[in-house]
């Protein structure tokens, strides 16, 4: 299965595509993945190529199992060159986690927010895969930008999660996202 997310041009910024992740990515994961910013803020760092491809066939798997939907973020007009990730991790009783990161030489630029925005409205609104009645985003309480993110898409701030050693040994942020009127 393929779906591809369309998020269209703003006055400031070019279109993105977000679609799956495919193998010939790999040196676009390795690469992002060597930013030590990145890598401070995921539970999963990919340190060489067999990680990387082990986290690819997982993707794949995930959307084979319509239990993660894992999309690489890529320019509108430039599908071979992905700097940024989006996944929605399908859970129980209707609700699934969302997640993101963004390559360092476009961080800033807006692009989580809106890949975030288009995701989430996909996920909440317009896929038939799996019926979802809520969206959490999670992340370290002293990862502000991951908050400004969440908000800007109209996550509300729920609760501050107790650190979790060893994979969170910090406090962290739930935010969630319902559809609305509900």
């Amino acid at each position: 299965m393929t779906i591809i997310l369309s998020v269209p041009q703003t006055e400031s910024a070019a279109a993105l595509r977000l679609r799956p992740w495919r193998l010939d990515d790999l040196p676009a994961l390795i690469a992002a993945h060597r930013d030590p910013l990145l890598r401070q803020w995921l539970a999963t760092s990919l340190a060489d190529e067999a990680d990387a491809r082990r986290w690819l066939d997982a993707q794949a798997a995930g959307w084979n199992s319509a239990t993660r939907f894992s999309f690489a973020v890529v320019a509108d007009d430039d599908d071979h060159a992905p700097f940024g990730h989006m996944v929605v991790k399908v859970g129980t009783a209707g609700v699934a986690e969302v997640g993101y990161w963004t390559a360092a030489h476009v961080r800033g630029r807006g692009i989580a927010a809106r890949a975030l925005e288009t995701t989430s409205r996909w996920a909440l609104h317009t896929q038939h895969l799996t019926r979802l009645t809520r969206l959490d985003l999670l992340h370290a309480e002293d990862n502000r930008a991951s908050c400004r993110v969440a908000e800007k898409c109209d996550y509300v701030l729920h609760d501050v999660l107790p650190p979790a050693p060893p994979a969170f040994p910090a406090s962290g942020h739930r935010h969630v996202r319902t559809p609305p009127g509900s």
